[in-house]
């Protein structure tokens, strides 16, 4: 066995953003390194990151875009490799991008390109993919036993993700592997994740209404977000909600506003004045599709119908209506769960880490980056840079 032993520098496990940027990095710096993935292909997620179009970063990079038991945490790697440096890095490349909407970055050259550039950048790095970990000992060295051989170094990085879209092959190694380093955890959970609903609520919310998409507001536990919201099979999605879905927990209601520019209430009561003969539906349906506006009649107001005219409706009844259009509370009965979550919250406590390095604070040279480390971004780039700063990071010192 020991003639079969392959010695390296660093071992990174896992090929995903994190990932490379992490191997990229230490091989600059003349150490010779190793990535190790159980998938066939190098980069899986970055391939179908925004649909294919890869929403590498966000213009606006803030700490406050970052869920994580410790909110300080990511400060310092996003601080010292930003969004601007990996711009640098693409345009090296000769690569170039669009701002879509709300700072959020697409690659003109669609996702393959960004991985080709981190690949690229991986030149003097070896990869064994389509390789199974058996075992991870250590002594003064990392051994790693696997299904393509054994591999020995110095420092060991951690870079395998969450669980979200297992059919990817995502799983929560990491968590295992700092498991067994006796580091705390915290439980990987759905993020940026659809909202199901009861089969009541769906019969009498969103029954028949499956497409329709509209500008909204949500809040989730005092946290807001102004995007898009879209009608499903199931409930609700839109990136409003995928938004909320980060902070929500079981049991918490959330909050829509569907009209955010409007105070409904004074605007019905005005309408009732100089409109008093016009349905409830027709002045609705001057803002939401006429299905949608029926049905907020008819479901919104306890005391109204969609083809009540607004001169016969009490002020009480028609200010308590344009309230619960600014402020419709709703209870999700889940999520649509890792199968379709775009990523995790949880992960390894930031407090065993080194916000410097990424380095374990009790077991030297075990690093852990990327979605791995309990820090979760908001949907529009963040989490790709959260990956590319905290690859970089560890591939300082690593």
């Amino acid at each position: 066995m020991e003639v079969n032993l392959k010695k390296y520098d660093v071992i990174v496990v896992g090929a995903g953003a994190a990932g490379l940027m992490c191997a990229a990095q230490a091989q600059q710096r003349g150490r010779k390194v190793l990535i190790l993935d159980k998938a066939n292909k190098a980069g899986k997620k970055i391939l179908i990151s925004g649909g294919g179009r890869c929403n590498f970063t966000n213009l606006y990079i803030e700490p406050q875009a970052f869920l994580s038991d410790n909110v300080h945490f990511c400060k310092s790697a996003l601080s010292r490799y930003t969004q601007w440096d990996f711009m640098a890095l693409m345009q090296s490349h000769h690569l170039s991008w669009q701002e879509k909407s709300l700072g959020q970055l697409f690659c003109d050259q669609k996702s393959g390109a960004i991985l080709r550039m981190l690949l690229d950048e991986c030149q003097q790095t070896d990869f064994v993919l389509d390789c199974n970990i058996n075992n991870i000992k250590f002594d003064s060295n990392y051994l790693i036993q696997s299904d393509q051989g054994e591999f020995e170094s110095s420092s060991l990085v951690v870079a395998t993700g969450g669980p979200s879209i297992p059919k990817m092959g995502a799983t929560d190694f990491g968590l295992t592997v700092a498991k067994q380093f006796n580091l705390n955890t915290h439980p990987f959970k759905p993020a940026l994740v659809p909202f199901t609903f009861h089969q009541h609520d769906i019969n009498t919310y969103f029954k028949d209404l499956s497409g329709l998409s509209l500008d909204a507001v949500v809040t989730c536990q005092g946290v807001s977000f102004r995007e898009a919201l879209l009608i499903t099979h199931r409930g609700l999605s839109g990136p409003a909600i995928l938004q909320a879905s980060s902070y929500w927990q079981p049991g918490d209601c959330i909050k829509i506003n569907l009209l955010p520019d409007i105070d409904v209430s004074e605007y019905l009561l005005d309408k009732q004045r100089s409109r008093g003969k016009a349905e409830l539906k027709t002045i609705l349906g001057e803002f939401f599709p006429k299905r949608l506006a029926e049905r907020l009649a008819n479901t919104l107001g306890t005391k109204l119908l969609a083809d009540t005219t607004l001169g016969e409706i009490k002020r009480n009844d028609l200010k308590a209506f344009g309230h619960q259009i600014n402020h419709w509370l709703l209870v999700p009965s889940g999520t649509e769960g890792l199968r379709v979550a775009e990523v995790c919250t949880g992960g390894v406590d930031t407090n065993e880490l080194s916000s410097k390095t990424m380095e374990s604070n009790k077991q030297p040279g075990l690093y852990f980056i990327g979605e791995t480390v309990d820090v979760t971004g908001w949907l529009g780039g963040y989490n790709f840079q959260w990956a590319w700063s905290s690859g970089w990071a560890a591939g300082q010192v690593v």
